[in-house]
């Protein structure tokens, strides 16, 4: 009998974990997919944007933006790279998450984060950033957001509270990080690297104080579930101890 009541035990506990995997993986799942954009839902309300930037030096990239949703409101971290996924992206919201797009934020000066940011201004929505990033985005001659702030600004998507917070330089001057403090989520922009990444373009940073500043957003989100980096896999606080890792010592 201890041995068949052992057996059902496992195979209980199997088809729990088995079960539990199933959701985790299926709650991220590819919604929207062209040559241009890609969407993933990674959570009820939260979605990752990709579109492509052509560099030199890296090839085709795969850049990362953040939806954060909730009810018919949402906010956009990153604009996808340039008009045409831009367009898309606005419209895949309004058609398909029947939305309205109440801001987008760029986390740095860079194409990655506010090349499409004319199409916003096309539709009439509010963009914001570091005033950082305005003063470096006027002087490379980059699309210029409309609204700036000193180190911090709360938005609001519905329900959700998205803090978007300046910490330090890293991969450039102005980069900040946005949390989804009732999602425990984090767009890291591109001050955060996925797991194994190289140090990628360096042009703009400052490797002496990239470590301490990501331990900085770590020691003030430490509940933290879900880390979206500028380019790559989403992951959970192990990418924040890699960027740190990575950085160390430089």
């Amino acid at each position: 009998m201890k041995s068949l009541s052992k057996i059902l035990f496992l195979s209980s506990a199997l088809l729990f974990f088995s079960c539990t995997s199933q959701k985790k993986g299926q709650k991220a799942k590819v919604v929207y997919k062209t040559d241009n954009l890609s969407v993933i839902q990674l959570s009820d309300d939260i979605y990752q944007h990709v579109s492509y930037l052509s560099t030199d030096s890296f090839g085709k990239v795969e850049c990362n933006g953040m939806i954060v949703k909730d009810g018919n409101e949402t906010v956009i971290l990153d604009t996808p790279t340039n008009d045409k996924s831009t367009e898309e992206l606005i419209s895949w919201i309004q058609n398909n998450l029947h939305s309205k797009v109440n801001a987008v934020v760029a986390t740095h000066f860079h194409d990655d984060c506010l090349g499409g940011l004319k199409e916003f201004d096309k539709n009439n929505i509010p963009s914001y950033a570091n005033n950082k990033t305005i003063e470096l985005a006027k002087k490379a001659g980059a699309n210029v957001p409309g609204h700036g702030f000193n180190d911090t600004i709360t938005l609001n998507a519905g329900k959700h509270k998205i803090l978007v917070k300046y910490f330090g330089e890293g991969h450039t001057k102005d980069n900040v990080v946005a949390y989804v403090p009732d999602e425990k989520a984090m767009f890291g922009g591109c001050l955060i690297k996925e797991m194994e990444a190289t140090k990628g373009y360096l042009g703009d940073a400052n490797v002496h104080a990239w470590s301490q500043t990501v331990e900085k957003v770590k020691g003030q989100y430490p509940d933290v579930k879900i880390v979206m980096p500028g380019h790559g896999e989403v992951g959970g606080k192990e990418l924040l101890d890699y960027t740190i890792r990575l950085f160390k010592n430089n």
